[in-house]
Formats: structure tokens, C-alpha cells, sequence
């Protein structure tokens, strides 16, 4: 696939990035070579972006692998390999939790199963010490929260919030997260329950449930058709968002690429996903995008229930915008308001309006909860991070919003094209 009219489209700074993503691909296309030609500064400013995308570890394998890791300055080089050293010990420390929670729910005869995370090893995350993960998922059974509550409580856990059928636990004056805190070994601080329906008219995906064998534990998994059905499913909804994280796409193409051949798989994909009625266009935008950021990489067994039956303003989203969605750096853009309204038009509903997405008239949450026995100067230094989020928001909102509103205008001018 060529890329220069996607070239044309981003900025330097994107142009980058894309370079870095193209890594991925086998064998790598010649805009890989934008690496070796960019400044220091480019590279400080690209680290920002492989932090906060997920890429970081990911992008440092695969240069190791592909012999280029001279293509990184010494420092940078240095400092992925730092990131590496300390997510290995992070991810043996989530690991050892994980067992014990699996243990505790097993032992108490849970109806459950892990999602995301570790159930995504081996296909889409071959090596799962390069995973930038902040917390852990289940989905349990509706009956059995109540006694999954109680397990993660008595481990010192506690109900922060309730949102629809999630129910997201925290630890007690947990220290409020940074980039810099993403691969440092601190204590697993969140998890999340996710309560599947007890309306047996509802197909039941526990039922489906396997075994994996992850870290000397066994431990129940979606099916694997309900596992990639899930997967595409919250990268759509990532994308349907402010920001979404790239190294969500990049595992998303490795799970395709590994069951490319696998034509039965693909049935039993679309057969699970027929239990869905947004899982097909959901996976037919995430597989037209990543085609394309990332070129051709899915089966017609795939595409020609998905992507082929895209709607075409929907296509002209992804066509114009899904590449700089992709690229994006933290906290994203407004730019997904415009494929909201489409899939409204679609007949999926969004959870918030437009206006409240566009400046919400609440102040963002505390990213730093008070410590026990908290001195002045700490006090002080907790105030000033939550000042500056705050700021730090309302730029994102004020900014962002004015740049929705000019797009809407090219956009509708756009679409009235189409519908001639």
C-alpha cells in the first residue's frame, strides 16, 4: 500500500510517529527511514508519544529485533531499555496479584473470566513485560459480584465507582499516576468488574469460557472468538473517543496476522458477533483504519462482512481523520464528535451529549488522593498538580472545541456532497 496521501495529510510531528508504527509492519516500507534523519528534540518529543500510546516497549523489541537499534540515539536507547528493565518487575509484580485474585476467585467458585490484559498473550501480546498495563479486568457473572466485592475487599481494595454494569475497585490513598510513574513497580492500585447480565435471553460469553495457561496458572479466558469480538470492540470504542491508544491498533494487527489463514476461526468470529448488533461495524471501521495507517493485513473472510458494509459517511470519517485520531498525542482531540453523530445516524446512541462533550460543566476528578499523615509541603505540591490538571483540561476543552466546531463546518459541507 502507498502511503504519501497520507503523508500529505499530517503533520511533521505525525509524520514521525507514522514512521514508528510503520516499524510493525514485515517488512518494514521505506518512511521507516524518516528515523534516521530526525533531531534530538524530535526524538524527546517522540518519547512523550511512545509513553502515552503504549508503544514505548513495543517499538524498543521490534527495533531490537529488526537489528536497527543503532537508528536511536544513545540516550534514548538507554532510557527504553530503563522503561524495559522496570516494567519487567511491574509486570512480575501484577502477575503475582493477578494469581492470587484468581486463586481467591476460584476458590470461592466464581463464575468469571479475565479480559484484556494478560488473556491477550500470546497473539496479540507476544511478550507481555513490553504491555503497558495500569490495572486489571474480569468479567463476572451478576450474581457473583457481590462475593467478588467482598474477596477484593477484604484484600484491601474499595468501591471507587459504579458506571452502568462496571464497578471499578481501588486501593486507599493510591498515589496519583504519571508518565513517569508507567513502568516503575508500584503496587497494582485498580480493578475492574465487569458484570455480564443474569437475563438468560442474553447468549452468555462465560459460558464459552476457556482455560489459558499464563505464568504457571490457569486461569479462564474469553473464547477466542469472543476474545477478538471484545478486543475490536473496546479499540472501537477508544477511537469513538478522545484518545486512543495506538498500541491497542498494533495488537489488534498482530491478532488478525496470526489467524489470517484461520478460516474457521473467522466463522466463529462473525457467528459471535452476530450476538452484537454494533460488533460488525465496530470491527469494520477498526479494520479499515489500521489498513489504513498499517496497509492490507486482513482476510476477505474478515472484510467482506465488516469493512464492505461500512456506511460510506462513516468511511469518509475514518478516510479523513482516522489516521490523525491514530497519531494523536495526549489527551487527543474532539475530532470523534464527528463520528459520533454518524453512528447516531447509525442507530448507536451515545452516552453523553454534545455539549456536554464539548465543555463539561463539572471539574475533572482528583488525579492524587490525600496520604495519611500528609505534611504542609505535600499538601501544597498535591493542590498545585490538581490546579494545573485542571488547567491542563480546560485548554484541552477550550482549544479542541473551537477546532470541532471549525471542522464541523468542512465536514457538513462534505457530506452534503456525499448525499448527492
Amino acid at each position: 500500500m502507498k502511503f504519501e496521501a497520507i503523508k500529505d495529510s499530517l503533520s511533521a510531528e505525525q509524520q514521525i510517529r507514522h514512521a514508528v508504527l510503520l516499524t510493525f509492519c514485515d517488512p518494514p516500507p521505506s518512511q521507516c527511514s524518516l528515523l534516521r534523519h530526525i533531531s534530538y528534540k524530535d526524538w524527546k518529543k517522540l518519547l512523550h508519544w511512545l509513553d502515552t500510546s503504549g508503544l514505548a516497549l513495543y517499538f524498543l523489541d521490534r527495533m531490537l529485533a529488526l537489528q536497527r537499534s543503532e537508528m536511536l540515539p544513545p540516550l534514548v536507547l538507554e532510557r527504553l531499555q530503563q522503561n524495559l528493565h522496570d516494567n519487567i518487575a511491574r509486570t512480575q509484580s501484577m502477575a503475582a496479584e493477578s494469581n492470587t485474585i484468581h486463586s481467591e476467585f476460584q476458590h470461592a467458585h466464581l463464575s468469571y473470566a479475565s479480559l484484556k490484559g494478560f488473556s491477550l498473550w500470546p497473539l496479540s501480546a507476544p511478550k507481555p513485560w513490553l504491555r503497558s498495563q495500569l490495572d486489571l479486568d474480569f468479567l463476572v457473572a451478576e450474581d457473583h459480584i457481590p462475593e467478588a466485592r467482598r474477596i477484593l475487599e477484604q484484600r484491601g481494595y474499595y468501591l471507587h465507582a459504579v458506571s452502568g454494569k462496571s464497578w471499578e475497585f481501588k486501593t486507599p490513598h493510591a498515589p496519583g499516576r504519571s508518565v513517569k510513574d508507567l513502568y516503575k513497580p508500584l503496587p497494582l492500585s485498580c480493578i475492574e468488574l465487569h458484570a455480564e447480565t443474569s437475563d438468560q435471553s442474553y447468549p452468555s460469553v462465560l459460558a464459552r469460557k476457556h482455560e489459558l495457561d499464563f505464568n504457571d496458572v490457569s486461569i479462564p479466558v474469553l473464547s477466542r472468538s469472543d476474545l477478538f469480538v471484545g478486543q475490536g470492540l473496546h479499540l472501537f470504542k477508544h477511537v469513538a473517543s478522545e484518545f486512543s491508544r495506538t498500541a491497542h491498533l498494533v495488537e489488534f494487527y498482530r491478532h488478525v496476522l496470526a489467524r489470517h489463514h484461520d478460516d474457521l476461526f473467522w466463522e466463529e468470529v462473525q457467528a459471535a458477533a452476530e450476538e452484537n448488533p454494533k460488533a460488525a461495524l465496530a470491527l469494520g471501521v477498526i479494520t479499515m483504519l489500521t489498513t489504513q495507517v498499517m496497509g492490507n493485513f486482513a482476510p476477505e473472510t474478515l472484510t467482506n462482512w465488516t469493512v464492505t458494509h461500512v456506511p460510506a459517511r462513516v468511511r469518509s470519517w475514518v478516510r479523513l481523520y482516522g489516521c490523525k485520531s491514530v497519531l494523536a498525542s495526549f489527551p487527543g482531540s474532539k475530532l470523534y464528535l464527528l463520528l459520533q453523530r454518524e453512528l447516531e445516524r447509525e442507530g448507536m446512541p451515545s452516552k453523553r451529549s454534545l455539549r456536554k462533550s464539548l465543555l463539561p460543566r463539572s471539574l475533572p476528578p482528583a488525579i492524587a488522593h490525600t496520604p495519611p499523615n500528609e505534611t504542609v509541603p505535600e499538601r501544597i505540591r498535591r493542590y498545585f498538580m490538581q490546579v494545573s490538571f485542571v488547567c491542563f483540561r480546560l485548554r484541552f476543552h477550550v482549544f479542541e472545541g473551537l477546532r470541532y466546531l471549525c471542522e464541523s463546518v468542512k465536514w457538513r459541507q462534505g457530506t452534503r456532497r456525499l448525499a448527492l
